[in-house]
């Protein structure tokens, strides 16, 4: 029994060492302070999408107050086989807003990955060099292209990435993937400051077409349907890393929508979890495997005091361990994002178990890519 003691204990010494990197990764990338260069960027701001009837009058309305000089940007719509009325909601905004430069194009499948195809079919026609992706189910802030042009002009960097968040409302479900969303969240930035970068969300990504041909796009991992932020962020990360920059300002996060159900969560982060192997980064890798050890012994621990193996109070301990050093990385990501840190107990207590079944599902079950929406 003490050398399995002894086996939890290092992994556990293991977790909090990777966690710590991660907290101390955060507090290296500075908070970005707005200045209002004469010069503007332009942008193309790309939206792939399936479907998203529902979810496109918030987003266009965000669009709509934009406070950037209208012929600095254009807006892309791909639309990946909608059978609803997505496309005639665009069209009836745009009659609304003549002034948007907008397009809508047909996604034009020649891969795997439908949004791959869809966000190389709008780089190719895109009229500004600035490519900037969001999705249909977002909502973004009017200073969004304001304070991402302030960024280019201060930085030099071709690549930058921004956060995202959820609205703070809803049941446990939601309360739930507002914690999980800090803890990528805060894992994201503080890979930034540690120059280990290897992880961010499309839904509010920016890079030059420039770059974006350096990289060949998003040749070698198009056979993969998800990733077409991480992986393209990996490659330039790999490539040009002095090119790749954290955008951390308040009036630059996207508000997303949380998924309405366990299963489609479930089914979400099995997706998610299924690109790790492809993973460049080392760290990335480590991090990834030593997360998910740490889960899943944590839910053998449960186990093994049920069969009065191991004491509850050792439970409890390597509990607590895991609970403090995580609720540390997630109140860092909340000072910046300012959710609500309502069931960070309960979500504690659900997650290595959620986190478990969906990586062990990701290496033995697969995965069907949602014909519903683009994500």
């Amino acid at each position: 029994m003490e050398i399995i003691n002894l086996l939890f204990v290092l992994i556990f010494i293991n977790y909090v060492f990777f966690i710590g990197l991660l907290i101390w990764g955060f507090s290296k990338v500075n908070y970005f302070q707005k200045t209002s260069p004469e010069k503007k960027t332009g942008f193309s701001v790309v939206i792939p999408f399936r479907n998203e009837a529902h979810n496109l009058p918030d987003l266009l309305q965000s669009l709509s107050q934009l406070n950037y000089p209208k012929d600095q940007f254009e807006v892309i719509f791909v639309d990946d086989e909608s059978k609803d009325d997505s496309v005639r909601v665009i069209n009836r905004w745009r009659m609304e807003n003549p002034w948007v430069h907008l397009t809508i194009l047909d996604n034009v499948r020649v891969s795997k990955s439908p949004k791959k195809d869809a966000i190389t079919r709008a780089v190719t026609i895109a009229k500004h060099n600035w490519i900037i992706t969001t999705d249909a189910d977002c909502i973004v802030q009017k200073d969004w292209l304001s304070v991402y042009d302030a960024c280019i002009q201060n930085s030099g960097a071709e690549m930058i990435a921004g956060a995202v968040k959820f609205p703070t409302k809803g049941g446990l479900l939601s309360h739930f993937q507002q914690m999980d969303l800090l803890s990528l969240q805060g894992a994201s930035i503080g890979s930034f400051g540690l120059n280990e970068a290897f992880m961010c969300n499309g839904a509010n990504f920016a890079y030059t077409k420039t770059l974006f041909s350096d990289l060949k796009g998003f040749h070698g991992n198009n056979h993969i349907a998800s990733g077409d932020d991480v992986f393209l962020l990996q490659k330039a990360i790999a490539n040009f890393p002095e090119k790749v920059h954290y955008l951390k300002n308040s009036d630059v996060v996207v508000t997303t929508k949380p998924e309405k159900s366990w299963f489609k969560l479930f089914k979400q982060r099995v997706r998610w979890a299924s690109k790790a192997s492809a993973y460049q980064s080392d760290f990335a890798k480590g991090l990834a495997i030593m997360v998910f050890v740490a889960n899943f012994f944590l839910v053998l621990a449960v186990l093994l005091m049920a069969f009065g193996i191991m004491d509850w109070q050792f439970l409890l301990a390597l509990f607590l361990v895991k609970f403090v050093v995580d609720f540390i990385l997630m109140y860092q990501a909340n000072r910046f994002l300012k959710m609500r840190m309502y069931s960070v107990v309960v979500s504690g207590l659900i997650y290595p178990f959620f986190s478990t079944f969906v990586a062990l599902y990701s290496l033995v079950g697969g995965f069907e890519w949602k014909r519903e929406n683009i994500k």
